[in-house]
């Protein structure tokens, strides 16, 4: 386990520590040889020239057991520890028998070291090196992994640390990596295969039955029914097959995180699963956030938050008394959860609280509700709303006008069945209607103070996306001067994914242009009931959250049918990857490409 006291960050029996070097006495990892059971991360390299080497081996934890793919010998790889100012050389030699890359997700550098295939670079063949050389711009905590095929599912994957390279806003006495992630002994295409011939829900172990006891009505049961959807689909891969780690850590392999009573630990919270939004909770102490996908917030006290794929959080933590405290990440379906002790002393233990009831999708979650309240460009309490418990009894109140329906305006006798709840004729021209597009967003409120799915009604705080505010104000004081509006688009049941109804195979050639240093307003509608989260690479955009100091990030959470707003200012010449983070959803489409042209006018 990777402890990490302030200012002393030690090397340890599991801590390799320093930049690895290519010496006689180089282990078979880095020879390309390695085999055998894989460790469980997280080692350190550093300094200005870092070498990661990719390799298979296999990994084992609770019983289950299978192929993976590790850098350094280890899954999670190893933590990448900066220093903001710094020039680096990153050298990824790749020793599979397949093409390799690393994407150093939020970043900061040039396009052509950014690590994406096809997009930035070819990638890297079996036995090459590539090296990315580049100065460090900026400080937080970020992560890397794989952009090629599904090789991220199988663990390649890794933290990222850039260090102030002046003071530190955090006041923190000790830090903890918490990367979480998932491991399944089944190999990343065959999930892939399931998905696609059984429309999402082959991993559902939590669907609907006659005499399951969810609160759903007889006619709500018949309504989802007629829409061919499932109420329960709130995740594709579930832990039917997975389970989820933390550092590489299984619930069965009890991993601790101690500390010293009343010092203040820094977890570095990473979410690096490949499907898995995770809702995280200490029980009995209180997290304060203090930084989101690596930039400095305003502080916000909170008991829960929802972490989607890909997003980073960095919470501190006080805890002041002789006792253990259990951190549960709970994954959103409540089909399992990773965990791990936080004590003062070795072998002390917490309670471990059981997987609470699943959530269960509601009208909301189709664009139905909120149709009056929410502005294209802002801010609406959703938290205070219950959409738990909006059913089609209460959307048949609702002034629906513009809904295609059989029945009239009451939600219970409207004929949903095939492609009548999709009114295409609310799409902008530039959305392509086809069989890769089975819904459309009625409403697609602002949701950005909706804390995610399953969290609107429990007893205690929960963060949402309104309470994050920059901690110190941006520079940018342009308005937008263009507005864009992207469509996140998807078929469940043939499992296609797209932007505006359009498979990135079909516009891999005409990509999202942006000028240079233009400054656009980009609002993204999901036309799905799932969650995705979508993410920019090579830039931060501010979230447009009612906040004045708007926090940036470089991944959102676009709830299920609803809206999320961003500004952003085009100003990283090159041609980056835009798409949803989860990766059976990137690899089935919903990817595209931003280019943003070079201040001399000619596009990169």
């Amino acid at each position: 386990m990777l402890s990490i006291p302030r200012r002393r960050f030690l090397s340890s029996a599991l801590i390799a520590g320093g930049a690895v070097g290519f010496s006689s006495a180089m282990p078979a990892w880095a020879r390309g040889a390695m085999s055998g059971s894989v460790r469980k991360g997280i080692d350190e390299v550093s300094g200005s020239s870092i070498d990661l080497a990719i390799g298979r081996g296999q990994f084992s934890t609770g019983g289950r057991s299978g192929g993976a793919i590790a850098v350094n010998g280890t899954v999670p790889g190893p933590l990448v520890r900066l220093r903001e100012g710094q020039d680096v050389r990153l050298n990824v030699t790749n020793n599979l028998d397949e093409d390799s890359s690393i994407h150093w997700h939020g970043i900061l550098l040039p396009f052509q070291f950014d690590g994406v295939p096809g997009v930035s670079f070819p990638g890297i063949k079996p036995g090459e090196t590539f090296t990315a050389p580049f100065k460090v711009r900026q400080s937080g905590t970020y992560w890397w992994h794989s952009h090629s095929g599904l090789q991220e599912q199988a663990g390649h994957y890794g933290p990222i640390i850039v260090d102030p390279a002046g003071a530190d806003p955090v006041a923190f006495d000790r830090e903890y990596i918490v990367l979480l992630s998932e491991f399944t002994p089944m190999h990343p295409h065959v999930i892939m295969k399931k998905l696609k011939q059984q429309g999402g829900g082959y991993f559902n172990y939590q669907q609907g039955t006659a005499t399951d006891d969810y609160p759903l009505s007889g006619k709500e049961r018949r309504m989802w029914s007629k829409m061919r959807m499932m109420a329960t689909d709130i995740l594709d891969v579930t832990a039917s097959t997975y389970t989820y780690l933390i550092n590489g850590h299984g619930p069965a392999d009890n991993l601790e995180l101690l500390y010293n009573p009343g010092e203040r630990v820094r977890l570095r919270i990473i979410n690096g699963s490949a499907m898995t939004f995770f809702n995280l909770r200490i029980p009995g102490l209180p997290m304060t956030v203090v930084q989101a996908d690596g930039q400095n917030v305003v502080p916000v006290e909170t008991d829960e938050l929802q972490i989607g794929v890909a997003e980073t959080y960095d919470v501190v933590v006080q805890p002041t008394a002789d006792k253990a405290f259990t951190f549960v990440a709970e994954s959103m379906d409540r089909s399992g959860m990773g965990v791990a002790t936080l004590a003062p002393r070795a072998g002390m233990r917490a309670e471990v609280p059981a997987l609470r009831d699943p959530p269960i999708l509601t009208m909301a979650d189709m664009g139905m509700a909120g149709m009056d309240h929410g502005s294209p460009d802002g801010a609406t309490d959703h938290s205070q709303m219950d959409h738990s418990k909006m059913s089609a009894e209460d959307m048949a109140k609702m002034d629906m006008p513009s809904m295609d329906v059989n029945g009239g305006d009451n939600m219970a006798g409207m004929d949903m069945s095939g492609m009548k709840m999709r009114d295409t004729s609310m799409l902008p021209p530039d959305v392509k209607v086809g069989p890769g597009l089975d819904m459309v967003s009625m409403a697609a409120p602002d949701r950005m103070g909706y804390p995610g799915l399953g969290l609107d009604n429990v007893e205690h705080r929960v963060l949402n996306y309104q309470q994050l505010a920059a901690l110190t104000p941006g520079k940018e004081k342009r308005t937008a001067s263009r507005k864009m509006e992207i469509h996140l688009t998807g078929n469940m049941e043939r499992y296609m994914w797209s932007f505006d109804g359009k498979k990135f195979s079909a516009v891999s050639d005409d990509p999202i242009r942006f000028a240079y240093n233009e400054r656009v307003r980009v609002k993204l509608v999901n036309d799905t009931m799932m969650a995705h989260p979508i993410h920019l690479h090579g830039h931060f955009f501010e979230l447009v959250n009612g906040q004045d100091n708007q926090p940036l990030k470089h991944t959102v959470i676009v709830q299920p049918g609803s809206s999320a707003t961003f500004d952003l200012t085009a100003d990283e010449v090159g041609d980056w990857a835009f798409h949803c983070h989860l990766l059976y959803h990137m690899h089935s489409g919903m990817f595209q490409i931003v280019t943003v042209a070079s201040p001399l006018g000619a596009q990169s």
